[in-house]
């Protein structure tokens, strides 16, 4: 079964939340077709800008968004 993760991330207003600065600057990283896919991308983006506190990459579960009917989404 295909689950389709979307990793994405971009400066927030405050590190401890997720409110972006700006949406037209977010950085869309890709839809991968499972989660060991997105954490590794989420993991290289998120490595390459850890000196920056206000840089932060996400990982959003498509597959509960588009099918929350299925078991486990």
């Amino acid at each position: 079964m295909q689950l389709l993760h979307l990793v994405m991330g971009g400066r927030v207003k405050n590190p401890q939340s997720l409110e972006f600065a700006d949406l037209k600057d977010i950085d869309l990283v890709g839809v991968f077709g499972s989660y060991t896919e997105a954490e590794e991308a989420w993991r290289s983006n998120a490595q390459r800008t850890v000196d920056d506190a206000e840089m932060k990459y996400v990982i959003v579960h498509l597959h509960k968004l588009l099918e929350p009917e299925l078991p486990g989404a």
